[in-house]
């Protein structure tokens, strides 16, 4: 599941891991997400981090609280560790700062899709 309210990023991570052979769903906020994520039970969820009405960490606060364990990729534009920090408390391993690479992209979804990857991951400068 891919989350993030800037049309274009949806986009291009959408169609880079599509040709990748992923299946994707999309949401454009914390809310719709929270929705679609009971009936779709995805795999891994890729959250942009600022986001308006409910923030990437009240979606992860939120989907904590319903004892969903799914692993989330966080996306951010912002260097901000305080967010990051937060993030981390609710189980988020695993960090990519925009822009970036598609490569970057498909070695964090593969590595994180396999089983016993749990390692804490920080791509790029978070």
């Amino acid at each position: 599941m891919v989350i993030d309210d800037q049309p274009g990023v949806r986009r291009l991570i959408c169609e880079a891991l599509k040709q990748a052979g992923y299946n994707l769903c999309v949401a454009t906020e914390g809310r719709e997400a929270l929705e679609k994520i009971a009936s779709e039970a995805p795999d891994l969820v890729i959250l942009d981090i600022k986001m308006p009405g409910m923030s990437g960490v009240e979606f992860l606060k939120e989907l904590r609280r319903r004892s969903f364990v799914t692993p989330v990729i966080i996306i951010t534009a912002y260097n901000e560790l305080d967010l990051v920090e937060q993030a981390g408390k609710y189980d988020a391993r695993y960090f990519l700062q925009k822009p970036f690479d598609i490569q970057q992209l498909y070695r964090l979804v593969r590595g994180v899709l396999q089983p016993g990857y749990c390692q804490v991951q920080a791509v790029g400068q978070v």
